[in-house]
């Protein structure tokens, strides 16, 4: 295999080595190059060969001394130099599955591409690997892997992932830790499937490869209104999240005394669906599973009261309203109350728990809300400005779930709206806009 160069960055290395777009990238270093692991690998050597052919079929060999982390400015047609790979499985709780018919296409594509694992975070269900890409993992050493692991009984996992093979896929596991790579793991659990006992014994499988996987996060399934036709599933009580809590903490105990960390951590939604106190943020040590929503609140906690000591400045007056989901509302509530506290009249906010109409009230993080979930809970409210997170927008910034732009939501509700980023200190700096 090999890949078309499309562009070059001017003044860049391979501007000055004259390479072309249209030209062919064989091999670095006499290996040959299939996509943007093999690049990214290759790339790290401050010596380099390059092979190109060129439209005519010409073969060049370059030699290029680089500093490690220089880049070459070669571009290619999409930033893999391969087409992303979709997931092969029919898992029973898969959110994609739940949306309904009508949003954007590329909502609806599934990915399970082990390339994303390590460049972007993804988590991937190890059903996608052929022989050779684990083979290729494992001698790059490419760590970590994100592992969507669900439970490790094999039987239950085929049932739950609807693929006869998702309990073969877990030997590409214990062999990713036998090589020593780190391992990062998730559990998306579902009332009376990997729950409970199921869930002690995943756990107990994934405490014996420490110290290879470092983190595993449990997080209830997400269900939305959208499941005519799909398994069915029922949303976990408060005495089962309470449940799930008491076993997750007490795994996370006996790691701690044994290795001096507790591996095993319940996402901040088991806490607030079970009405208990969420931990501090110690508990949650190098808080490796943010993206799960694992120890969020408590960071934005510890982040929002330092940014408060710190500052000296003080709110302007205007008439605040804060927008998010029925999860973070208290949260959000107890902070702004904290900086009440210090400011007193001169902060007027408004926190608003907004519903989620559009997938269902069973969907309660803030960044699954859609613009028109919005237009609905904010018609009557009166502020000069409204606080969003930026994790409602997609990537690009430019529109909710729902494709209503920014511009549209400020045009319906008549408020001028600031999106910020989740972290304490922002929501700081947006109180004292």
């Amino acid at each position: 295999m090999a890949v078309t160069v499309t562009g070059i960055t001017p003044g860049s290395l391979a501007a000055k080595k004259r390479v072309k777009p249209g030209d062919i990238l064989l091999s670095m270093n006499g290996q040959e190059i299939a996509d943007v692991l093999d690049y990214r690998f290759h790339l790290q050597n401050t010596r380099l060969l390059l092979e190109i052919q060129t439209p005519s079929g010409r073969i060049r060999r370059l030699r290029i001394k680089k500093d490690e982390q220089a880049e070459l400015g070669l571009e290619f047609e999409t930033y893999l130099m391969d087409k992303q790979r979709s997931c092969r499985n029919q898992c029973i709780f898969c959110f994609i599955d739940q949306l309904p018919p009508g949003m954007r296409s590329s909502l609806y594509f599934k990915d399970d591409d082990s390339r994303l694992s390590f460049l972007f975070g993804n988590y991937i269900t190890l059903t996608n690997l052929t022989e050779h890409e684990i083979e290729r993992i494992i001698s790059m050493h490419i760590s970590p892997i994100n592992v969507s692991v669900h439970t490790t009984d094999p039987q239950l996992r085929c049932r739950m992932m609807g693929n006869r093979f998702a309990g073969d896929a877990l030997k590409t596991l214990y062999r990713f830790a036998e090589a020593g790579l780190t391992i990062q793991c998730q559990l998306v659990l579902c009332p009376g499937y990997n729950d409970r006992d199921a869930l002690q014994k995943s756990m107990e499988d994934l405490a014996a490869l420490y110290p290879a996987v470092t983190s595993v996060a449990a997080v209830p399934v997400g269900l939305t209104r959208y499941r005519e036709g799909l398994t069915e599933l029922c949303p976990f009580t408060k005495e089962e999240c309470a449940d799930t809590i008491d076993r997750i903490e007490k795994m996370g105990e006996q790691m701690l005394q044994k290795h001096g960390t507790r591996v095993f951590y319940p996402s901040d939604e088991w806490y607030l669906r079970a009405e208990r106190p969420l931990p501090d943020d110690a508990f949650y040590e190098e808080f490796a599973q943010l993206e799960n929503g694992v120890g969020m609140a408590a960071l934005l906690r510890a982040e929002f009261w330092e940014a408060l000591e710190r500052t000296d400045n003080t709110p302007n007056g205007s008439r605040l309203c804060i927008a998010t989901g029925v999860d973070a509302a208290p949260i959000l509530q107890e902070l702004v109350n904290e900086a009440k506290e210090k400011w007193g009249d001169k902060l007027s906010v408004q926190v608003v728990a907004v519903e989620n109409r559009f997938f269902g009230e069973n969907i309660t993080v803030a960044g699954l809300l859609t613009g028109q979930d919005l237009v609905y809970a904010l018609q009557d409210v009166k502020a000069d400005h409204l606080i969003l997170s930026e994790n409602m927008l997609r990537q690009q910034g430019d529109c909710f779930l729902d494709d209503m732009t920014p511009a549209e939501l400020e045009a319906a509700i008549h408020i001028p709206v600031s999106f910020v980023p989740d972290s304490g200190e922002a929501l700081v700096e947006a109180l004292l806009m």
